[in-house]
Parts: C-alpha cells; structure tokens; sequence
C-alpha cells in the first residue's frame, strides 16, 4: 500500500479511478462479504458508488475507491479528521465507516487497475445543494456556521498526513496557477485567469507570512453538506478528501467560492455566511485583509483545475458538468476588486474602514465662490410627483441653480441618488456615486500646478504631487486644456490607487468597501467633504420603543421613505414593485391627492362637530355610488373603527347583541371587530376566545373548505339552517357579518347566490346584514365597484376604508336613514377626524381620480391580463394549487400537494422574503398564510404586472 504523502506538484494528472460496476460487485462481495447493488456517484478524482442491499431502497453506504495517488496515511487522516468533528460537533451529522458482516468495510483491493483501496461510509440521509439554484441568507449563514465549527473541531488535529501537498490547499494556489495556466488552451480565459490571480496575488502578499495555519476539511462547499429530508438549513458534512494542513482562513474561502454561482449571488450576498464564522471563529486583521483574494483564487484554480481534467479524463461527466459553475465562480468573485470586498467584509464585521483616502494636497481649482449643493436622494424635493423618474431632472436643477447665480453646482459624492434610478429590477442596483458631480458656470482653469494628461476621449488625469484625480464628460479627454467647460456635467473621482477603472456608481452593500480605496474629492475642488453614515439604526429604534406586538414587514425590511404610483422607494434609492398595498389605492404620492389635502389644510381642518361644506360633498359622493336605499353616512377613521360601528348599528337597530360571522374572517382589532374576527392567522386561539354572543358559519371556501367546487353551493344552506336555529332557539340575531368577497382567505368568490341566501334569512328574523367592504370595495374586484355587486345582493350596511383614503385614514359606514337613526338608542356617536375637511377632501380626490384615470377599467384590464398570467403559470407548477380572485384584487394559492391541498405556508414565507430580493413587495394571506395577496395599487401598469410574474416565476424555477 502506498505511504508516500501526495504531493501535488509531483503528479499533476491525477486520472480517476474506472472500474467497471461488475468489477465492483464482485469486490465488495469477496472482500466485505456482501451482496449488493451499485448506483454510480460522480468525483472528480476518485469514483463513488451508492450501495444498496439487494430488495431494499434504503442505501448501505457510500462505497469510496480512492485515487492510487493517495496514500494510507492519508487515507487513515480523512477517517479520523471525520470522527474528530462528530465527536466536537454534536449538531453535525458526519459520516463514518460502515460496519459490516467482517468489521468496518475497509480494505485494499487488488483489481483490474492495480491497487487501490476501498471503503464504505454511512450514507448520510439529506440533500445537497449540488446545482445552481438560489440559496437564501438562512442557508448562507449556516454554511458560515457549519465551517466555523469545522474549524474549531479540527484546531488541534495532528496528524503526518495532513501535512500533504493539494491543488486545493490556498497556500499553493499561485503555484497550481502558474504550472495549469500555460496549458489552458483558451487564450481568453488565459488571460482573465492570469490578470485576476495577479490582482488577488497582490493583496495576498502582504499578509500570507502572519496568516494563522491549523489542519482543516477545506471543501466545506454546496456539494458536501446536506439538508435534512423535508428541512431547510444543512446540518451534515460529507467527504474529507481534502483534509490537510493550511491557512485557517482558507475553511471559509472554500465555502464562500462554492456560494457564488448559485443563482442571483453576487460577493455581496455571501456576507451573512462570513458573519456566521467570524462570530463563532473570529477572524483576525490578516485573515480580514486576505479572505477575498484567496477566494479569488480558489475560483482561478477550480476554472483550471476543472478544465484540465475534462482534458485529462474526457469521460468525467461530473468534472465535465461542473465547468460552467467554476468559471461563474471565478467571474463572480473577481467582479469586485478584492480590496474593495475587504472594506465591505470589515463593515459587515463591525470593524473599522482602514486608510480611509483623503485629499491633502492644494485644491486644483481655484475659489469656486457661491455653490449649490443638489440633494438627488430619496427624501428630496427634487424628486417630487415622479420627477426622478426623469433623466434630465439633475441637468435642470443644475441649470436653474447657475441662472439664479451659482458659480457652481454639486451632487455630492457617496450618497444616495434616486432621480433616473432604474425600475423593476431583480438585482440591487447601483445608486451611490464613487464621485462628486460639478456644473460651472463660466470656463475655469485647472491649478497650473496640475499635470493633465488623457485617458480617453471622455477622461482626463489631473495630477498634482503625487495625488491623481479623474475628471470626465463628453469629449473632455479630446481636449488637451487646463480649461474645464462651462454648464457641463462634470464627474469627478479621486482613486488612491491612481487608476481610473471605478464604476461610476456602485451599490449599497459594497458601498463602505469601494470608499475604502476611493475617497472623497471634494477638498481637491476646494470644497467641504460630504457626511455620509453607513450606520442605521431606525429599525433597532423602532423595535426599542413600539409594542413588540405592532409588527412590521419582513425581518430585516428595507426602509422606505417615498412612494410613487405602484412603487415603493428605498432610502438607498432602490425603487421596489408593491404588489400588497391596497392602502394606496389610487398609486402612492398622488399630486392630486397631496395637493387636495395641502389646499385644505391651509383653510381648514377641524373635528367633524363643525358645519363646513366638504363633508357633506363626500357624503353625497359615496353615497352615490351605491344603491339608492343605501343613503345615510357615518364618517370614522379606519376599518377596524368601520366594522365595529357597523356591529353597533345592527345591535341598536334590533334591539339584540348576537352577531353571526363567518369563520376565518378578520374585521379589525377594535372590540366589537375583533369579537367577529375568526382569523387563525391573525389569532390561533380566534374560535375558542369569541365572546358568547358571537355565533358562526363556516368559511364559504370553495377551494379548500368542506365542500368544495359544486358542492360549495351548499355554505349558504348550512349558513341559513344555523341562523334558523338560532331563532328558534330563542337567539334572534342582531346581525350577519362577513367580507363581500372573501378577501382575508387570498380573493375567494363567495359561491353564487350565498349572499342573496343568507341575507334573507337574516332578514327573515328581523336582523341586519353588513357588508365588510374594506379590503375589496372601491373598484379593485375591477367587473364590480362593490363586491356584493358580483353576488347580486344588497346589503343594509356597508363598512368600508383602506382604499377610500388612499394612506389618508378614512373610514365609512353607509346604511338606509331608518337604521341609522335607530343608533340614538345607543348615546350620541361622535369622531372627532371622521369626515374632517382634510379627509373629506381627499375622500372626494379618490373618487375623482378613479374616475377620471379609468382605475376601476385598469383594475379588470390589467387584474384579468395578470390572473391569466398567474393561471399559465400554474400549470407549469405544482406548488400553485389555485388562482383565486378578480381584477386586482387576487389570491396564489401554494399547497404541497394538491389532492391534499396541504399548505406550503413554509414555502410561501419563502418565497416573499426572494421576491422582496428581486424588488418586489408581497405577503402572505389565509389562516394557513400560503396565499399570495395580490392587490397592488389600482394604477399598476401591465409592464408591472408582467414583472411581478416573471420574478415569481423565476422563483419557481429557481428556489428560495
């Protein structure tokens, strides 16, 4: 048996082992005794099988036949380097040799290509995440994780094999670079191998000598860990072919390279994986300063190493099958330079930016006298009523600054640009400038200290002791001049490194590390620098001092600050796709709306006791636009306020206090509303805590309720026989409540004729029958303005809010003038801002622009192009069991199964967190929480829609 220690360098073609499966049997049955089947297992140096024992699906083990280059000692140190982590690591799964009829299967075989040894190991139930899909920043972080604690239980390990030669071990990786790059036959990969290895050679040697060494697994990748069946997080390791002694560092330069060509990664989204190992095994300053060119050059060296031996070995299919994610690998990881992921790294760390650059030289312009400094962010009044939707919006404001006596304007460098920002995009966008913006307003002479010289026709280099600034426009670099040009967009740059490959704009995430190489040059122009903070702590604030209980969206949300139409605008300028907000009914930032309530609140704006004309207007409105019995108005403030003054008529109407609802309903979380709120998802105890005067019915869901398509019909007869037993009981309702539309359970259509029904039968026992309007009324079901238009039934009250305010809080209770002037048996009601002037004004703008832009037709248009949309795709996806709803107010069911119909709730959470990564924001709904709501802004155009779809259905394929 061979005892030399491999050296790599010694034996660079290192051919895999092929025997033939019938080879194998007969192996595996002289040698250990067994009689088995063989599934075939891919390797890129070794040849795996799965063995299975013949009759059963469950595998025996995993049957490993070494690469003759490997020696016993070495083989021996993967086995005990295996059994090391088991024993430290109790919450890893780690494979160990299999125990068979004659002890543990594992021996030297003598076969058919010399001698080579074998070993069966546990096969490890699970998953990997071998292949290219998305990887969520759960999954990112335990990778981080579990090569932490891979390197803690190996520390100390000793062993003579770990101290042999790999291709893999970083230490070497310049050198495996050098011998396999001259046999690389492709000259562009050649030369993009050669210029990334020299760029990452560069930072690596001013640190290699003090890195920290210790013996380690170093291939902690996606191909080996595992998943549990049915869980989400991997808790396995696999394959300890690449056990040796290295640079400490290098556990967590492996495991980040293998994240890169999933779907969507970019080096940004590897930060949570390198926060997970620093906080269980904390990297040192080198460590810091090294990680990311050594994963560059784990990415050279798999792209070449992968290569070679598809060259080598032709019949690999899996090196073969790997290539393409290697060099995805390699590409990813040198799109950023690797001392401006250092900068990133240390941020996400919480460490600090080391040698911030600044300018100390003398300014290379003269005094620039009266400046004006432009605010581009999202905040800014420059990018009011959809103005930085427009490209020209920074040139005007510029050119308007200098017409009113500016000598110069600027747009700071390293903060936030929203105006001509990108929409509808999947990935995070660039919206933080690497320099300062000039306009002039006369021609100005460099310094005539500077030395000019150009870079391109756009671009020339201003030097000045030493220190180097870039300054481009159109056709500036064809002009060998001092002189700058007046009223033109200048952009400015100053690089400590002395060269001009910077993005113009790069994004938030490595926003800190390209500001740890690129400075500010506003003091090289004689002017001030520009604060910038990288640190937030709004949400940390918000947490600190709201009730837990008053929740926000998503567990890290992004914080918005400006809307517009059916966008929702980041304070980092990254504009996402609102999907869920039926709040902002009519778009958000409406002018018309924000110019309405701006005009009233400079007349007036008072409690509603006071006789102004506005809310007898909007009474008249709303009023209008439901039947002609339906004519008397309450103004209140929100929903919840709606459903629960619409409880109360009912009561001091009848007389009475039992209230009918319908099950898993949610109405608000006022008294009365949330006594009738049957919602699981809202309350798990929702049934079991209903105060006794509360009776109910069964859900009307014809998709997964008790009766079920045809069948469905029959809700309202169980409903009436219920109400009917109430009466003869003795309990004679007060009233019947539930959702027009069944809007909490994802859009459901109540089944036809189930509000006709069961409003008579209320009605045939002198109650009252409500329509909770909030979620669906207003013209967002699109065929219909109200929902209970789509039953053909008529109710007596009417609840309404959300949509009707447009973010405004209005709420809206209209029932006929004999029930409403029965509430005097209650007391007197009074809102002191329902029905307010402001609010009243804005009512009237919402019915104004629903009208006058055609929203309610938008709604059924573009709701029926986008549920058509959502029904191609769910015949091309079991996960979606159904399509429900109408205009834009629609629901996507996901269920595991769908003859079971048991909910994906997991999958669904899942899938809004990727969504919102793609700039789309969206929540789930249902007592289970596996619906999509879909109910964007009335005004979403059919570009929008088609977004939403097209990222969803990437999802699909992709994961989350």
């Amino acid at each position: 048996m061979p005892q030399n220690i491999f050296n790599y360098f010694d034996q660079v073609e290192l051919p895999t082992p092929t025997l033939e499966p019938t080879e194998v049997l007969d192996l595996v049955a002289s040698t250990f005794g067994l009689e088995i089947s063989v599934e075939a297992l891919g390797s890129q140096q070794d040849q795996n099988f799965r063995l299975f024992e013949h009759g059963s699906p469950h595998p025996k083990g995993v049957l490993k036949i070494s690469n003759p280059a490997f020696s016993f000692p070495e083989i021996q140190m993967q086995d005990q380097a295996a059994l090391l982590l088991a024993q430290n690591q109790n919450t890893l799964r780690v494979p160990r040799i299999v125990t068979g009829p004659r002890g543990p299967l594992s021996a030297w075989w003598e076969t058919s290509q010399g001698l080579l040894h074998a070993r069966v190991i546990e096969n490890i139930a699970g998953r990997t995440l071998t292949g290219s899909d998305y990887l969520a920043p759960d999954v990112v972080s335990r990778m981080g994780e579990i090569a932490a604690r891979t390197s803690l239980a190996l520390a100390d390990f000793e062993h003579a094999g770990t101290h042999r030669v790999l291709q893999w071990d970083l230490r070497h990786a310049r050198r495996v670079i050098d011998r396999l790059l001259p046999l690389e036959p492709d000259s562009s990969i050649r030369r993009f191998v050669e210029e990334s290895a020299l760029r990452a050679g560069l930072v690596l040697e001013e640190v290699e000598d003090i890195l920290p060494v210790q013996a380690g697994h170093f291939d902690i990748t996606d191909d080996n860990v595992l998943r549990p069946d049915g869980g989400r997080l991997p808790d396995a390791v696999i394959d300890f072919g690449d056990v040796c002694t290295s640079w400490r560092v290098g556990e967590l330069a492996v495991t980040i390279s293998s994240l890169l060509h999933h779907d969507g990664a970019t080096p940004a989204t590897t930060l949570p994986a390198i926060r997970a190992f620093h906080k269980l095994r904390p990297l040192d300053e080198s460590e810091v300063s090294a990680l990311w060119a050594l994963v560059v050059l784990r990415g050279a060296v798999l792209a070449l190493s992968g290569r070679c031996q598809v060259r080598l070995d032709a019949d690999n299919s899996y090196a073969d099958a790997a290539l393409e994610r290697e060099l995805r690998i390699l590409t990813v990881a040198a799109s950023v330079p690797p001392e401006v992921m250092t900068g990133a790294v240390r941020q996400a760390l919480g460490m600090p930016i080391k040698d911030n650059p600044s300018w100390t030289c003398k300014p290379v312009l003269p005094p620039l006298g009266v400046v004006t400094t432009l605010d581009a962010g999202t905040t800014s009044t420059l990018n009011d009523n959809g103005a930085w939707m427009k490209e020209a919006t920074l040139d005007k404001a510029a050119a308007a600054a200098l017409s009113t006596g500016a000598d110069a304007v600027v747009l700071p460098a390293w903060s936030a640009v929203l105006t001509a920002a990108p929409i509808r995009t999947p990935t995070v966008p660039e919206t933080f400038p690497t320099g300062l913006t000039l306009w002039l307003s006369r021609p100005t002479s460099l310094s005539a200290e500077a030395l000019v010289s150009r870079i391109n026709a756009d671009t020339i280099a201003v030097a000045i002791a030493g220190a180097v600034l870039t300054i481009s426009a159109v056709g500036l670099g064809r002009k060998s001049t001092h002189l700058l040009p007046a009223r033109t967009k200048l952009f400015v740059q100053f690089d400590r490194r002395g060269v001009s490959d910077a993005p113009a704009m790069v994004t938030a995430d490595l926003m800190a590390g390209w500001a740890a190489i690129l400075g500010d040059p506003a003091p090289a122009l004689g002017l001030v620098s520009s604060s910038r903070s990288t640190n937030d702590d709004v949400l940390e604030r918000r947490g600190g001092v709201l009730a837990n209980v008053q929740e926000h969206y998503y567990a890290v949300p992004p914080q918005i600050e400006r809307g517009w139409r059916e966008y929702l605008i980041g304070v980092d300028g990254r504009i996402y796709l609102d999907m869920v907000n039926n709040v902002a009914s009519v778009g958000h930032a409406h002018p018309r709306v924000a110019e309405a309530a701006s005009r009233q609140m400079r007349l007036l704006n008072t409690n509603s006791r006071f006789h102004y004309r506005a809310i007898a207007d909007y009474a008249e409105r709303i009023a209008a636009t439901l039947p002609d019995e339906i004519d008397t108005v309450f103004f209140v403030n929100s929903g919840s306020e709606a459903t629960d003054l619409a409880i109360r008529l009912a009561m001091a109407s009848t007389g009475r206090r039992d209230i009918v609802a319908m099950r898993e309903s949610y109405h608000g979380w006022t008294f009365a509303s949330d006594a009738v709120s049957t919602s699981i998802a809202d309350n798990p105890n929702a049934l079991e805590s209903r105060p006794e005067w509360v009776h109910t019915v069964e859900a009307a869901n014809s998709y997964r309720g008790e009766l079920r398509g045809n069948e469905a019909a029959g809700y309202a007869s169980n409903a009436v026989k219920i109400i009917d037993e109430l009466a003869a009981g003795g309990t004679l309702p007060a009233g019947f409540i539930c959702e027009s539309y069944f809007g909490n359970a994802g859009g459901i259509a109540l089944p036809d004729g189930y509000l006709t029904d069961v409003y008579a039968a209320i009605r045939k026992h002198g109650g009252i029958a409500i329509a909770d309007e909030v979620q669906v009324g207003f013209g967002r079901l699109g065929e219909w303005f109200w929902g209970f238009q789509q039953q053909g039934a008529v109710p007596d009250v009417v609840a309404v809010a959300k949509s009707i305010g447009a973010g405004q809080p209005i709420g809206a209770v209209v029932t006929r003038r004999e029930i409403a002037d029965r509430y005097r048996t209650q007391g007197y009601f009074f809102s002191s801002t329902g029905g307010s002037p402001v609010s009243s004004v804005i009512g009237m703008t919402v019915l104004d622009i629903i009208q006058d832009e055609g929203l309610q037709e938008n709604a059924r248009v573009v709701g029926r192009h986008l549920k058509n949309r959502l029904e191609a795709l769910s015949k091309e996806n079991d996960l979606i069991g159904a399509v429900h709803g109408s205009g834009l107010y629609l629901g996507l069911e996901f269920v595991k199964d769908r003859s079971t119909l048991e909910p994906a709730t997991d999958e669904t959470a899942a899938i809004c967190n990727r969504l919102l990564e793609l700039g789309v924001f969206m929540q789930p709904t249902g007592d289970h929480l596996n619906v999509l709501k879909i109910k964007p802004p009335l005004c979403i155009s059919q570009e929008s829609a088609d977004y939403f779809v097209d990222s969803l259905a990437h999802v699909l394929e992709t994961g989350w």
